[in-house]
């Protein structure tokens, strides 16, 4: 196999892997409020909206240090290990404590900071200049199929269900478990891309493999320091990147990525499950919801992901149809969703927006979300691909630090906040980060025609 060719598989490896891990946890995470709701326990006080906010938070913070994690152990034993750490907390929900359910919801915030560090370090070092727009769309498509295969069984085991019993929580989440130890172990099946003479397809990857080499020698010529000031110079790095211009730019974005991603993932299956006018199926309702925002995710990543290739486009078209999508999917939701369905009792909300609640909007609502998400963030992964591909793992733990830290803020709020508030942060954020991508984007574009012209 060439190497350009074993890049490739790694890339799809890496895809599946999270898909399987995701498959789990989104899954979890898509349905954990409805779950404790109905969870019967006088011993038990939490709230999924409130362990989602913890994982998130710490999922920030450890951002700081997961370069220096990666840099030490290496990508793929600190995907493997961070892995475990989600599955013990899907394992939680057979039979949740107070003290087991947020301890778990801290240990899993720092996994996941390590998790997607890792990640971006593997996706960057598989891809060249030319290959990163393709191979974020392969990844990005291939890790939301999880939303597909997860809610689909969600869709078909909770059908009818008014109440989710404890029989219907076991069977779940031992499923779940056990799914996402599969994707642990594909980890193992990544291996180190081979180097390749320099050209002007992989002088990206090439630069990247020199730099890791480069830290490599500088670990071993010091026994004594080498992997402190290796994991020293990490930290350094992504404190640094942080304040770049270009960061700053795209931070708005991330941000708004995180605002949405909590909304998606959490409170409108929350909501749709909560609209008793949706009938007894309501909540079944939320597995079919998650199949639709993954279909809409499948379907961005695989077509725009594509279309960075594309380079007389750019990236600024997909950023604002996203936009678009999303700004039409929160103005649907607006009318056809109850004001207080997001923080709803067991019993629901039998309130009625503007229009009568109807399924079909609710589920092409879903889709859209999906859509508009999948828009924002290949675009993301690529520009911060092209513009920091000498320092990967730092430039990719601060993306996830303002993701995480902005998705921390929205569960929080989202115990508390009407639909109607938090879909007016949606409008303004989405916009603002729109228009500061645009900055970031004609930065890269600089760039690029700066190298185009050097290279004549």
């Amino acid at each position: 196999m060439t190497p350009e060719g074993k890049r490739l598989l790694n890339i799809v490896i890496l895809g599946f892997a999270f898909m399987f891990m995701f498959t789990a946890f989104q899954t979890c995470g898509n349905i954990e409020q409805t779950v404790l709701i109905s969870f019967n326990s006088t011993d038990f006080h939490g709230t999924g909206y409130t362990s989602m906010a913890i994982i998130y938070g710490v999922f920030a913070a450890s951002n700081l240090i997961a370069p220096s994690v990666v840099a030490v152990i290496g990508a793929q034993l600190s995907m493997f290990c961070s892995g475990l750490l989600y599955s013990a907390y899907i394992a939680m929900f057979i039979y949740p404590f107070t003290w087991s359910f947020y301890t778990a919801s801290v240990l899993v915030g720092v996994g996941a900071a390590v998790l997607w560090t890792a990640q971006g370090n593997v996706l960057a070092t598989n891809s060249s200049e030319r290959t990163i727009g393709r191979n974020s769309g392969i990844f990005w498509a291939l890790l939301q199929f999880s939303l597909f295969f997860g809610n689909l069984y969600i869709y078909c085991a909770w059908r009818g269900h008014d109440v989710i019993t404890d029989k219907d929580r076991k069977t779940v989440f031992i499923s779940l478990t056990v799914i996402s130890l599969v994707g642990c172990f594909l980890f193992f099946l990544i291996r180190k891309p081979d180097s390749e003479p320099s050209s002007s397809a992989g002088e990206v990857t090439e630069s990247l493999l020199q730099a890791e080499s480069n830290d490599s020698s500088a670990s071993y010529s010091s026994p004594e320091s080498g992997v402190g000031s290796q994991a020293r110079d990490a930290f350094v790095k992504s404190c640094k990147m942080f304040v770049t211009k270009e960061m700053l730019l795209l931070s708005l974005c991330i941000a708004y990525t995180g605002l949405e991603l909590t909304f998606y993932s959490g409170v409108y299956g929350t909501s749709i499950g909560a609209m008793t006018r949706f009938g007894q199926d309501a909540k079944s309702l939320i597995g079919l919801s998650g199949i639709c925002i993954g279909a809409g995710e499948i379907l961005g990543g695989g077509v725009f992901g594509m279309l960075n290739k594309c380079s007389r486009f750019g990236r600024n078209p997909v950023v604002l149809l996203g936009l678009v999508t999303h700004y039409i999917a929160f103005y649907l939701i607006f009318l056809n969703i109850a004001k207080d369905a997001p923080v709803a009792t067991q019993a629901g909300t039998d309130l009625q927006a503007f229009i009568t609640p109807n399924v079909g909007v609710a589920l092409l609502c879903s889709f859209l979300l999906g859509l508009g998400d999948s828009c924002f963030n290949t675009q993301l992964l690529s520009i911060i691909g092209f513009m920091f591909k000498d320092n990967s793992a730092p430039a990719f733990a601060v993306f996830k630090f303002i993701q995480s830290i902005t998705a921390a803020v929205a569960f929080f709020y989202s115990n508390y906040f009407l639909l109607h508030w938090q879909l007016l942060i949606l409008v303004v954020s989405g916009f603002l980060g729109t228009i500061t991508f645009f900055g970031a984007e004609w930065i890269a574009e600089s760039r690029r025609s700066d190298s185009d012209y050097d290279s004549i």
